[in-house]
């Protein structure tokens, strides 16, 4: 990738819409994970294989820091959150195939990303407190802070993007100078940074996502002081 970061390759046209290859290649990481998801899970046993064993490793990692970021029952956010860091995941290391620039390179994607954090975190905000009750945290601790509440809300949904864009382009985009001018060999140990770049920021989006949700759907600590004292 030695082109501009905001341009975009076309693959083919539908009647008048016309399709980016990083839209072709987003399609196809959803079909290996779908398909992947398919195929590890249609034989499932109560005494684990190798792979079934990796899986629930997978989904016990995934719990366990549910957990430690919102108590209770993991399983309310663990397809939303690991769908997110398997998709980002995969998405980031698809640069590793010859000619494919990852989805997560462009802005588009991350984007997308990010407004679906931004519409969850409001569906999980209404859902655990009511639809007033989560207007009314806008204007905790004071009403004055309403303007500074909401202007939070979109901030952060940018920042989720800028930093999945931001880093994973740069790496992206450095790998391609260098193949350009070192040859085939001489990016090798920059790929292996790039995967693991790749999946630090998988795992950042993730929990960020997740701090987002839970800030959303915990009440205030001073309501919940107050309801105990109550009690």
């Amino acid at each position: 990738m030695t082109d501009s970061p905001l341009s975009l390759a076309y693959a083919f046209n539908i009647g008048p819409l016309a399709i980016s290859w990083a839209v072709v290649v987003t399609w196809g990481v959803i079909a290996f994970l779908g398909l992947g998801s398919f195929f590890l899970t249609r034989r499932l046993a109560i005494r684990p294989g190798k792979m079934q064993a990796v899986l629930e490793l997978v989904v016990g990692a995934i719990d366990d820091q549910i957990r430690a970021t919102i108590p209770g029952d993991p399983g309310r956010y663990r397809a939303l959150i690991g769908t997110l860091l398997l998709f980002i995941l995969a998405a980031n290391w698809s640069s590793l195939i010859p000619e494919v620039e990852p989805p997560t390179a462009h802005l588009e994607t991350d984007a997308a990303l990010a407004l679906i954090v931004f519409l969850a975190t409001i569906a999980y905000g209404v859902k655990a407190q009511g639809a007033w009750g989560y207007l009314k945290s806008f204007a905790r601790p004071s009403w004055v802070m309403i303007p500074l509440n909401l202007i939070e809300q979109i901030t952060r949904a940018f920042s989720l993007m800028v930093r999945l864009f931001g880093n994973v382009m740069s790496g992206v985009f450095v790998i391609g100078i260098v193949l350009s001018l070192a040859g085939l060999l001489v990016p090798i140990p920059l790929m292996a940074l790039d995967m693991l770049t790749g999946a630090v920021q998988a795992y950042i989006f993730a929990i960020l996502a997740l701090v987002f949700i839970a800030s959303a759907v915990e009440e205030d600590i001073p309501d919940k002081a107050q309801k105990e004292s109550q009690t």
